[in-house]
């Protein structure tokens, strides 16, 4: 019998979800050594409470919905967006907080859409802008890096103590404070030179943050080679973000932050490589996904310019997951066959 001759392009073997997902937990660890480094082990606890929650949510909701538990479970899809949330969560948080957050996350942001594939906006970043509207102060109460306590990190016990009930909140305000980009954000009637000497976070506690941003694009690239995702959506974010900041900081720098400062100071690079590229809710062509990064970036910057909350990752990505079916439908590329491309709501009748 003969051959059928198929055009390419052809998958030469599998690439199963379980695999995509181990490469992205596997590009984490750098952030999650980064910031167990500098800003103690609470990073640590909170990846492993919201692990441990998150896959025992998934398999409690399969099983309502009468599904195999074990081949949900071994996509490791539930892990992924557990970690995702716990590396974007303040490395203290309560452990109730973090409850609430996979809560949302797992049963309401992915399964009520009808699971994995099925949800239309990213369920980590779901649950945190959930979260960080519901409790202001929790979210924006971080604990400062180790090179601004005079005791150094605490201790493993110390931390579990901290995060599930063991110390009063104010022992808890003796090592906490706010993030580079909150204190920029309230800084008063200082301009950014006065700001940039005389708050000690951004004086001598910002190189902890640049830290872990290299941390993230040292995970991206490794995500980028084994071609997880395309360079499309990063890139377009990062250079919406970039242009505006170096535009109003070239005019008004005793206002406006510097574009070095917008790209590390807060969650900028996790949300460029792990956030913003999520295949399920993210646009799907090249150009779309160019159009769906740079619209991400730029929301970003004008939430952190004039807005309300100092970084903006979560709500600017929400945003483009709810215009990601519209870019889709005016971005499509043309068929193989076909003179120009099906584009817009234009049908055959």
């Amino acid at each position: 019998m003969a051959l059928i001759r198929v055009t390419s392009p052809h998958v030469h073997k599998a690439n199963r979800t379980a695999d995509v997902m181990r490469l992205v937990l596997l590009a984490t660890l750098p952030a999650l050594l980064a910031m167990t480094f500098f800003f103690g082990w609470g990073t640590l606890i909170n990846v492993i409470w919201a692990s441990l929650l998150a896959v025992g949510m998934e398999a409690a909701i399969i099983r309502l919905r009468k599904r195999p538990v074990m081949f949900y479970l071994r996509d490791y899809s539930a892990v992924v967006t557990a970690i995702l949330l716990a590396l974007a969560l303040p490395p203290f948080a309560p452990w109730w907080l973090t409850l609430v957050g996979v809560f949302v996350a797992i049963v309401i942001a992915k399964h009520l859409y009808g699971g994995l594939g099925q949800n239309p906006f990213n369920p980590a970043m779901v649950a945190y802008a959930l979260l960080l509207v519901s409790f202001p102060v929790m979210m924006t109460r971080w604990n400062m890096p180790t090179v601004l306590l005079d005791n150094g990190a605490l201790g493993l016990f110390d931390s579990i103590a901290v995060i599930f009930g063991g110390l009063e909140p104010a022992q808890i305000d003796q090592f906490t404070g706010a993030t580079p980009l909150d204190a920029f954000k309230h800084r008063g009637g200082l301009t950014s030179e006065e700001a940039w000497r005389q708050i000690d976070v951004l004086a001598n506690g910002i190189g902890a943050w640049h830290a872990v941003s290299a941390a993230y694009v040292m995970g991206g690239i490794f995500l980028l080679n084994r071609k997880v995702f395309t360079w499309h959506i990063p890139l377009a974010m990062l250079a919406a973000m970039t242009v505006p900041s170096i535009l109003l900081f070239g005019f008004d720098p005793d206002s406006y932050a510097d574009p070095f400062f917008h790209l590390t100071a807060g969650g900028t690079m996790m949300g460029a490589f792990f956030i913003a590229t999520d295949p399920v809710t993210a646009a799907s062509s090249n150009k779309g996904k160019l159009f769906y990064g740079a619209g991400i970036g730029l929301l970003i910057f004008v939430i952190r310019s004039w807005g309300n909350y100092p970084d903006a990752v979560a709500f600017a990505v929400l945003l483009m997951n709810l215009a990601a079916p519209f870019i889709d439908l005016y971005t499509q590329p043309r068929s193989y066959g076909h003179t120009q491309a099906k584009r817009g709501l234009k049908g055959d009748s």
